[in-house]
């Protein structure tokens, strides 16, 4: 059976944000992201100015926002610290891969919105382990900072007894509908292990942790002294702040494409310099060097889609591209091997390109994936099946399908 696509955007139905679709083949991501047409942005507005309101301190900071440099971050920051006027801190788990763009963003914040700003920097070596790990372990390499980013913010809350904390907008909401506007999703530990981090957590990259999960093989020398950054408050330290996490696009309208055009104007961000090989996209990830090249193609490895699919599908969305051009974008991007990246972290982390290709095969989803002739095909959106890459690796339950 062909692989079912979206008839309004570019995803198709095996996807890392769960979709579903309704009678006329429009995936969940679409029919929420249509809502915002319905939205009274004006009443949303006021009640984001009711709801920060009653955090406003008369001796502590207002309001913490988790930022990466990126121009979400500024955005965030800008609406909280010059459109409602509180006193933000501003907190950032720094993977170490910044692209030079991004951390001069980054470090500018300080000094363009007047905030507090907390960096917290893992050790390289440790960073370096968690790397090979992620990717070894679940084919993720970048799942230190998913964590980190989930982690961080809510451990400098909890130690500086902030309640309230401000999100951009909720990904797996903006990607695949996950839940409506009017739900007022707000951050919960459940959605950080379950989702952004998919089920692990700290401990399961320590050396222990490896040893119950039964990958003793992988093991780095990581302890939990050296995951400390990693380590979720309690539910009695959270409880004990008051803690809660509102996400900014329940109260305005998120276009990132607006978003970018003004952060530009006003405060001077830069987007990439340099031309990414796997998006048209100049302005997202600049946090992570590796994010579009390996952790994205770890992706269309895995699932058959990448960034290419992704930005497309937020641009169709917000009207700024058609789903031709998407379809276009899909084509260009979504299954190029950018060795420039790839080259780059294979370095980093000590590995031959030959091991790195054996561990991606190893993850391919057999829902997409199917082996012709040594070759790894799947169906792709524009209706002709195509080959991509020798097979070098081969699940038992994949052969012949």
């Amino acid at each position: 059976m062909a692989t079912q696509y979206c008839t309004k955007c570019v995803y198709p139905a095996v996807s890392a944000t769960p979709l579903t679709f309704d009678e006329n083949g429009v995936c969940s991501g679409c029919r929420i992201a249509g809502q915002k047409l319905d939205v009274n942005w004006e009443k949303r507005w006021q009640m984001l100015v009711d709801l920060t309101g009653e955090y406003r301190s008369e001796s502590n900071y207002d309001i913490v926002i988790p930022v990466s440099g990126g121009k979400d971050s500024y955005w965030q920051t800008h609406v909280a610290a010059k459109e409602l006027g509180l006193k933000v801190l501003l907190v950032t788990y720094h993977g170490n891969n910044y692209l030079p763009e991004g951390e001069y963003n980054l470090y500018r914040m300080r000094e363009i919105f007047d905030c507090d700003h907390i960096i917290v920097y893992p050790g390289i070596e440790t960073l370096v382990k968690m790397n090979r790990l992620g990717f070894k372990l679940q084919g993720d390499m970048n799942w230190h900072n998913h964590c980190g980013i989930f982690t961080v913010p809510i451990q400098v809350a909890v130690r500086y007894k902030v309640p309230l904390m401000m999100w951009g907008e909720h990904g797996f909401m903006d990607l695949g509908g996950m839940y409506s506007h009017n739900d007022f999703v707000e951050f919960t530990a459940k959605f950080r292990l379950e989702h952004a981090q998919r089920g692990y957590d700290w401990n399961d990259f320590t050396d222990a942790g490896l040893e119950k999960l039964g990958r003793a093989d992988l093991k780095e020398g990581l302890r939990e002294k050296d995951l400390l950054w990693a380590k979720y408050p309690s539910d009695e330290e959270i409880d004990e702040v008051g803690m809660r996490g509102i996400y900014l696009s329940n109260f305005a309208p998120w276009d990132a494409n607006k978003h970018t055009k003004l952060m530009m104007g006003l405060y001077g961000w830069r987007p990439a310099q340099q031309p990414f090989e796997r998006t048209y996209r100049m302005f997202s990830n600049l946090d992570d060097m590796h994010e579009n090249g390996i952790h994205d193609y770890l992706k269309f490895v895995k699932l058959g889609y990448g960034r290419g699919s992704d930005h497309s599908c937020k641009d169709i969305r917000a009207g700024a591209i058609t789903r031709e051009q998407g379809i276009e974008n899909v084509r260009k991007y979504d299954h190029v091997k950018s060795y420039r990246d790839l080259n780059r972290w294979l370095e980093y982390v000590n590995m031959t390109e030959d091991e790195f290709d054996y561990i991606c095969d190893s993850f391919r989803d057999p829902r997409v994936w199917r082996v012709e002739n040594g070759q790894w095909v799947k169906d792709n959106i524009w209706g002709e099946p195509s080959a991509y890459g020798a097979v070098k690796y081969q699940k038992p339950e994949i052969v012949g399908v």
